[in-house]
């Protein structure tokens, strides 16, 4: 065993965590001229993409619990920025809907992945190669069981 202590940056796992804290304060005045958090931005993101599906599809795409989610699409609806209603073909499933207000924030928020993603310095080409990258890890993490 080597007598080196391990510092937090040795782990991947503490780069991509730290890294995410980073983007977060790269977002922050961004979203805070919308009113908006990072995970609420994230749910609106899903929703823009795709409009009108469950929580359940919602939380999958965006690996949340729906004990987490719940309480975000709770201050999202209080906004006016999104509708909850009953599935009426089954009354077990929520669905959730963008307002006409929520649906607007798209266009003023359209900027925002291309800000970022200059932030950080890289090029297309190697944004690519990371974003895939990362996702290929998290892929075969989450078979392991992760």
């Amino acid at each position: 065993m080597s007598d080196t202590a391990l510092v937090p940056d040795d782990f991947i796992c503490f780069a991509v965590y730290s890294a995410g804290h980073a983007f977060n304060r790269v977002y922050k005045p961004l979203l805070s001229a919308l009113g908006l958090t990072y995970p609420q931005y994230l749910v609106l993101v899903a929703l823009w993409a795709k409009d009108d599906r469950t929580v359940g599809s919602l939380g999958e795409t965006l690996f949340l619990e729906s004990s987490t989610l719940t309480p975000l699409l709770k201050r999202l609806e209080g906004m006016g920025l999104l509708a909850r209603r009953r599935d009426p073909d089954d009354e077990r499933q929520v669905r959730v809907r963008l307002t006409e207000a929520g649906a607007a924030l798209r266009d003023k928020a359209r900027d925002f992945p291309s800000c970022v993603d200059g932030a950080t310095g890289l090029s297309e080409d190697a944004l690519r190669r990371l974003r895939s990258d990362i996702l290929s890890v998290r892929t075969a993490l989450l078979k392991t069981g992760g």
